[in-house]
């Protein structure tokens, strides 16, 4: 039996309610039209300042779309000492004699043709898919200069076989594939090394977002690799199911992507990491396509090589399709939050309820300058609203005897049958109250959890009113948590201040908890006046934070991936032996170096 009988095999054998349904994406070909070209998210929902001097939220895609922002107007001006009035206004685009030409076989480029792969050397196509959303990148796209190094082609693959087609014919023309999903990474995995000579070609997946099949006896769902995850939530929740992975860029980012980074979502408590939820994927190498072939929910079959796809970050191949776990859809959704006088008793909670393994969906502690951020971003509401807040704020620092200073929030959601979720809210409750938490509401609970996809466009706001801002992250044992992110924050002002910078931002929070340790979220700007070069200061600073997270027990990174920008320590934290397995999987997959895209490590350009 041939791959493609038992491929039909495995479908007709189950009860499968469906095969072969093309995705109507929310993101066309031409993601241009839809999304920024040169920083996050969707063209008509941004962060701007009004002729008034008031910040406001543009768009109705989000619940604080078409809303004036007093508060938090008032917040950036008085942390970061932003003047409103001056502008840094970015670029429109680059001129066609700015962006680097391309360079593509001739004879290469007709046999593409015969193939009748859709492709092109478009400039601004090319350009939109050789970056991410790294600070470097969108700095450079705004105010910079262009890339010295972008992609020479875009193919866009339209199946499994076309991948497997395009593999084949680079390896006998000494060209280079770097695969393209979402756009959404911040480890530069998508930028083209600057020193490589060959013809690069982009391989745009988004056209395989297929809905291959859906078994609803074994809860198990098919999709190509390129669907973008809103996408592929909604095509399950019109079936009654749900994925339950999302992570903060689940909007923009693809199911390829996620499994290549090894990705995690905010609900990850109850429906797993990207690890967990894989069950089979099929990724095209220059030696054939690994996969499993099988989809039963476990094996005892010798070393499990396929976990080599996940983490592999376009450098070992192209993931085509994936297998994923699903489940119906809860029966309800609650969310809910809690206040804590400080960090340390948040986080003391977040490890019982890790410790008890009764974790809702998604709990998410921040502390108490992400608490202040959050609160700038509400809208002004009516009076009895603005009464409202005035007495909570009363009944927290009077009557509680909490200090503005200090507190931080805990956010949750719960999904479930409805007596379940009403006995878990319960039980949270009493754990936080044991540790000096209170009980703080829905609202507070859904805006936080909300304010997540909206928090990433005010790095464009902030970057045309000169400060510069990231975001990093790190996995970290419950002993360190504490100890790990009082350091970072004190090597970051340490810094700022050797460098006399007076304004700038530190903050951090919990955002998944497991049995032994947490993922803890750093962001971190400053007001880049004076310094000639902001982004090289800031990845100065940052790179130093990093080594403090290393030192303190932390990780390179819990779900944003390697890269190229956390190669160094990759190389440098992962053992002799690991790192010689590495090189031996990449050398009989991929001997001529086709997937040269520079992530976790640097190979020779040309030739392994």
């Amino acid at each position: 039996m041939d791959e493609k009988e038992s491929d039909e095999a495995l479908k007709t054998s189950s009860s499968s309610s469906l095969a072969d349904t093309k995705v109507q994406s929310v993101i066309p070909k031409n993601r241009s039209e839809v999304l920024k070209w040169n920083g996050w998210g969707y063209r008509d929902s941004k962060f701007k300042v009004t002729d008034k001097g008031m910040i406001r939220f543009t768009g109705n895609r989000y619940s604080i779309g078409e809303t004036d922002l007093p508060f938090f107007t008032q917040w950036v001006q008085q942390v970061l000492n932003i003047d409103l009035t001056l502008r840094n206004v970015p670029r429109e685009k680059f001129s066609s004699t700015e962006i680097p030409p391309s360079r593509v076989p001739t004879d290469f480029l007709n046999i593409l043709k015969e193939m009748k792969i859709d492709h092109t050397t478009n400039g601004p196509a090319r350009l939109l898919r050789s970056h991410g959303q790294t600070l470097y990148d969108i700095y450079s796209l705004r105010y910079g200069k262009c890339f010295p190094r972008i992609c020479d082609l875009v193919v866009w693959p339209a199946n499994h076989n076309d991948v497997i087609s395009i593999v084949e014919l680079v390896n006998t023309h000494n060209i280079v594939l770097v695969p393209f999903g979402g756009g959404t990474n911040v480890s530069g995995a998508v930028s083209c090394p600057a020193n490589e000579n060959r013809c690069i070609v982009s391989v745009d997946t988004s056209q395989m977002n297929r809905l291959l099949w859906l078994d609803e006896s074994n809860l198990l769902v098919c999709f190509e690799a390129g669907v973008i995850g809103q996408d592929l939530e909604r095509e399950l929740n019109k079936r009654g199911y749900t994925c339950g992975h999302e992570p903060d860029s689940y909007e923009f980012s693809s199911l390829g992507g996620w499994v290549a980074t090894r990705a995690s979502g905010m609900k990850k408590n109850v429906y797993g990491n990207i690890e967990d939820l894989v069950i089979d994927a099929k990724m095209v190498t220059c030696k054939g396509v690994v996969e499993k072939n099988s989809k039963v929910p476990r094996m005892s079959s010798g070393p499990d090589f396929q976990q080599i796809v996940l983490g592999s970050e376009g450098t070992l191949g192209i993931i085509t399709e994936v297998t994923l776990k699903i489940r119906p859809l809860p029966e309800c959704r609650v969310y809910d939050s809690v206040v804590f006088p400080d960090f340390e008793s948040g986080v003391k909670c977040m490890r019982e309820v890790a410790k008890q393994r009764c974790q809702p969906v998604s709990i998410r502690l921040m502390d108490n300058t992400q608490f202040k951020f959050g609160q700038a971003l509400r809208p002004v509401g009516n009076t009895f609203g603005n009464l409202k807040d005035s007495f909570k704020k009363t009944y927290l620092t009077h009557v509680c005897g909490f200090h503005l200073e200090s507190i931080c929030v805990m956010t949750l959601l719960f999904e479930g049958k409805h007596s379940k979720v009403v006995s878990h809210r319960r039980c949270i409750a009493k754990i936080a109250i044991s540790f000096g938490g209170i009980t703080a509401g829905e609202r507070n609970g859904e805006r936080g959890y909300m304010l997540t996809f909206v928090i990433a466009y005010i790095r464009d706001l902030a970057l045309e009113y000169r400060v510069v801002a990231e975001s990093f992250e790190t996995s970290v044992s419950w002993d360190k948590t504490l100890n790990l992110c009082d350091n970072v924050k004190k090597t970051v002002a340490n810094e700022c201040n050797k460098l006399n910078i007076k304004y700038y931002l530190i903050s951090c929070r919990v955002t998944q908890t497991y049995d032994s340790g947490c993922c803890v979220y750093f962001y971190f700007g400053f007001n880049w006046t004076g310094l000639d070069d902001p982004v090289s200061t800031y990845h100065h600073i940052e790179t130093i934070a990093r080594d403090t997270i290393m030192a303190s027990g932390g990780s390179i990174s819990h779900h944003h991936g390697v890269g190229k920008l956390r190669a160094h320590w990759y190389e440098k934290h992962m053992s002799k032996t690991v790192l010689s397995l590495y090189n031996a999987s990449k050398k009989m997959l991929d001997p001529n170096n086709v997937f040269a895209n520079g992530n976790l490590i640097s190979f020779p350009l040309s030739k392994l």
